[in-house]
């Protein structure tokens, strides 16, 4: 008998396909590993040789350099916790600092990513570096401390959502153009996916991929650019300037507007006819006044503020929006508020005939304008009258205004004898005002008209703010400082060699002071060298900042200054008021309904608030930014149908590429470059500030008046370009896309051949 063939075992499928595996094959093979799968494991189950055991060693080294596993070289496994060293995605900015999650989080239950506060290197060498933003990434070693995760940026990664703004554009081969409206870009990008966009659009762009000739990809329409209200939201996306609230902020904000007032624990006021004087359409109402006489000479004055830290308690999902915001940003269409309507222009807004929580400084108003006593008390007010600048400034000129009015002017008369007494610096810095009509068109941009009206509120505010701080320091309270320092040794050495140029002379032996400033402003009759020192003076200034140690304002004179008369519109007078509740004990019964119990100073805060101080600084140039650059597109739109005309405009920078230049009672900024000026070369002195023509001597130097043509105006940048009246080049177009010619059956660049072919280069 024969004995059956012998039948050989049937093949083992591989459990895993064979080959190179992608990024989520290795993922799941590491996943259903019952022991740390290292590179031999992997090269193992997927049937990998030779080259593709090189190709897997770079493979996993790319997956533990994005966070997708951990980097131990022998063994890997699925990021569960947080690696050692792991890319980072920062999520927001908190107090400062930035906050990340690992770039990539697919942990196996739902749990929602780690938070890691990135620790950013300071000094020399971390100056140079840009501050980290939202969407950014970054390779990192972390640490976990005893009060969570920490990271320590390594290097910053290349990002590929990074969003562009621009407008779509189309030539005449069909391909599309991202038109920048950023002035200081000039050249358009190419656009690998319209995502549905139409040419005139504005757009939100991404990169499309990480080599810059892949071009942008469309993720967002945002409209018409040059429709009402476009150029305000180019700022807004372009600045990164949060401008939706969250439902969980809202919710809350209608359970705070809910809370009952009541006169527990509160000064009534009501009966003071206090009154807000404030812009014509102001959205909001923070601050309002009231004063009379005190029989010896001087005045009792109240400076009601809107008291928004009862409403706007620490560690509730408003103080975290509020704190991320930093101040409301307003543009001539729209105001992006620190807090959302229903507190920010409603229930804490000081209107008219309604009654209102106030935080009130009270004010001993001496016969030389002294403040020789102040305090602090939580108040009921209703306010009297909410008055436009104009309309108080006419009554008081008609002899029409009320008692309580007059009384303020001589309350303030009083303190402008103080204040002349203290000498601050006084630059006359006019003041664009775009008017729009209810369609959100311009109807008129001129320069605001300053008002003793609007000086009575600032001297006020101003009294009001360093009685603040005065109280403060006396308690050995937290203050958060406005701080402006005095000019560094850097600037005045530039100041003087500037001001030597034209024989005026800057001793810097003695102390610089305000006083120092206003001095040389009066002796100079002339008005055009008037202009040229002030300019000069301005320059030299530091920048006002937020900070938790006090250096004085020098521009104000003042030993101590803090600001507190604007909490609905700045998170450093919500701080404060918080900290004017702790020191003097005002603080009011818990509201209930979830809402914070306390409204004093977070322990965060009180323990240290240089970090929160360094991020509203930080908000506050953001917003200025973005509101100088709004008012520029509008003023560009408006001169946009008066290209090619001639404008009395006054030179106010000069730089070694052109001279900028300001139309005269409007004051429309633009540049007129070097290369306009004529077939000559011109030298620039640095020191002098000065244009100078080799062969014909002509000077180009601030302050000069000149009579120029306007040649661009563009509405999406804000730019504007001016020539010479006689004479000189013309303004090469901006950021547009190369012009492409039909020549025989194709389409051509300027050099002739082909547009769909690159030009290699040739090789060395």
């Amino acid at each position: 008998m024969t004995k059956p063939p012998l039948r050989k075992p049937p093949l083992r499928k591989p459990a895993f396909p064979q080959g190179l595996p992608s990024r989520q094959q290795v993922l799941d093979f590491i996943a259903q590993s019952e022991e740390p799968a290292g590179k031999r494991e992997i090269a193992r189950a997927f049937g990998l040789k030779g080259q593709e055991k090189i190709q897997l060693k770079a493979l996993l080294r790319d997956m533990a350099d994005e966070g997708l596993i951990d980097g131990n070289r022998t063994a890997f496994h699925r990021l569960g916790g947080v690696p050692r060293v792991t890319v980072l995605r920062v999520v927001e900015i908190e107090d400062g600092e930035p906050i990340a999650i690992p770039a990539t989080w697919q942990p196996d239950d739902a749990t929602p990513p780690p938070r890691l506060r990135l620790i950013e290197a300071r000094g020399k060498g971390a100056a140079r570096s840009p501050a980290l933003r939202p969407g950014d990434r970054v390779l990192a070693r972390t640490e976990e401390t005893g009060t969570g995760w920490i990271a320590h940026p390594m290097k910053k990664l290349a990002t590929e959502d990074e969003q562009v703004l621009g407008v779509v554009e189309v030539d005449a081969a069909g391909k599309g153009w991202l038109a920048p409206v950023d002035k200081r870009v000039r050249n358009a990008v190419p656009i690998a996916d319209l995502g549905g966009a139409e040419p005139g659009q504005l757009v939100l762009a991404e990169p499309a991929g990480r080599s810059p000739r892949a071009g942008v990809k469309v993720t967002a329409v945002l409209g018409d650019p040059l429709a009402p209200r476009a150029f305000s939201l180019i700022a807004i996306h372009k600045h990164g300037i949060p401008h939706v609230f969250a439902r969980e902020v809202l919710d809350e904000a209608q359970r705070a507007a809910a809370v009952a007032l009541t006169e527990d624990r509160r000064e009534d006021l009501r009966a003071l006819p206090i009154v807000a004087i404030d812009p014509s359409d102001a959205r909001d109402h923070d601050d309002a006044i009231w004063a009379e006489p005190d029989g010896e000479g001087g005045f009792r004055a109240v400076v009601a503020i809107a008291d928004v830290s009862f409403y706007v308690r620490p560690g509730s999902a408003l103080d975290r929006e509020a704190r991320k915001r930093g101040n409301s940003v307003y543009f001539p269409d729209r105001v992006v508020p620190m807090l959302p309507e229903v507190l920010s222009a409603d229930v804490c807004s000081l209107r008219s005939g309604a009654d209102r929580a106030a935080m009130a400084c009270h004010l001993a108003i001496d016969a030389h304008g002294r403040v020789k006593d102040f305090r602090f008390t939580r108040a009921l007010v209703r306010i009297a009258e909410v008055i436009a600048y104009e309309d108080a400034q006419a009554r008081i000129d008609d002899d029409r205004a009320e008692p309580h009015l007059r009384h303020l002017w001589d309350a303030w008369r009083l303190l402008a004898k103080a204040r002349d007494a203290r000498d601050p610096l006084e630059l006359e810095l006019p003041e664009q005002r775009v008017k729009l009509d209810e369609q959100g068109r311009i109807t008129e941009i001129a320069v605001r008209e300053r008002l003793d009206a609007h000086r009575v509120v600032e001297d006020f505010m101003i009294a009001a703010n360093v009685a603040a701080a005065k109280a403060l320091e006396s308690r050995t309270a937290p203050v958060v400082y406005r701080i402006h320092e005095p000019p560094s040794r850097e600037k005045l050495v530039a100041l003087k060699d500037y001001l030597a140029t034209f024989g005026k002379k800057l001793a810097l032996g003695q102390v610089i002071t305000p006083g120092l400033f206003n001095r040389m402003l009066k002796d100079i009759t002339d008005e055009a060298e008037k202009a040229l020192v002030m300019e000069a003076v301005l320059r030299s200034q530091t920048q006002a900042y937020y900070g938790p140690r006090n250096a004085g304002h020098f521009g104000l004179s003042l030993g101590s200054y803090a600001h507190f008369t604007s909490p609905i519109r700045r998170y450093s007078d919500l701080l404060i008021h918080r900290a004017l509740v702790d020191a003097f004990a005002l603080e009011q019964p818990a509201p209930g309904d979830g809402l914070p119990a306390h409204s004093g100073l977070a322990e965060r805060d009180r323990a240290d608030l240089s970090r929160i101080s360094e991020a509203i600084s930080a908000a506050e140039r953001r917003a200025m930014m973005a509101e100088r650059e709004t008012i520029d597109r509008y003023v560009a739109a408006w001169l946009s149908a008066r290209v090619g005309e001639v404008f009395t405009t006054r030179i106010t920078g000069v730089r070694s590429f052109g001279f900028f230049a300001t139309i005269v009672g409007l004051g429309g900024d633009g540049l007129v470059p070097v290369s306009t000026l004529g077939d000559e070369h011109f030298a620039y002195d640095e020191k002098a500030q000065v244009l100078e023509g080799i062969e014909s001597g002509v000077r180009y130097a601030i302050g000069q008046m000149q009579e120029l043509r306007l040649a661009e105006a563009n509405p999406l940048t804000g730019a504007l370009k001016f020539e010479l009246v006689d004479g000189g080049g013309r303004i090469e177009p901006r950021g547009r896309p190369v012009a492409l010619k039909k020549r025989g059956g194709h389409l051509v660049g300027r050099r002739g051949r082909p547009a769909n072919i690159r030009h290699q280069g040739r090789r060395k």
